[in-house]
């Protein structure tokens, strides 16, 4: 039995830590900050125009899709500053790809939601696709 309440007791930790990830991600990334909203509005669009589980999962897989590859762009930028205290080509290289990384992952999660979202907005209007 102390096996599982250690494991449980690990897992409670391990969340806690992620949790923390997360706040210093908002704290230090005025892009994560932009996530945040951009995510919080398209949850409430979802929300108002009933979106189907389908289009929902959809939604849901590319907004963490964003945040994860910020949170990875947050992470390598932090070891690569702490490895290259100079400016560096390879610093500079390993910084661009992996925000380019974000900006692929944004921009698919933006041509998502122009599919779900724009035959919705243009049906308010009773305009057609």
């Amino acid at each position: 039995m102390g096996s599982t309440s250690t494991n449980l007791n690990r897992f409670i930790k391990s969340v806690g830590f992620a949790i923390q990830g997360i706040r210093q991600l908002l704290k230090t990334e005025q892009n994560a900050r932009i996530h945040l909203f951009v995510s919080i509005a398209v949850i409430v669009a979802g929300f108002f125009f009933c979106l189907t589980a389908l289009e929902w999962c959809i939604v849901l897989l590319c907004i963490g899709l964003v945040w994860a590859a910020e949170a990875f762009n947050t992470a390598l930028e932090t070891v690569t500053n702490h490895l290259f205290k100079e400016r560096n080509e390879t610093a500079r290289i390993i910084k661009d790809v992996s925000a380019g990384a974000v900006l692929i992952c944004a921009l698919a999660a933006a041509a998502c939601g122009l599919i779900i979202f724009l035959p919705k907005v243009l049906a308010l209007f009773h305009l057609s696709c």
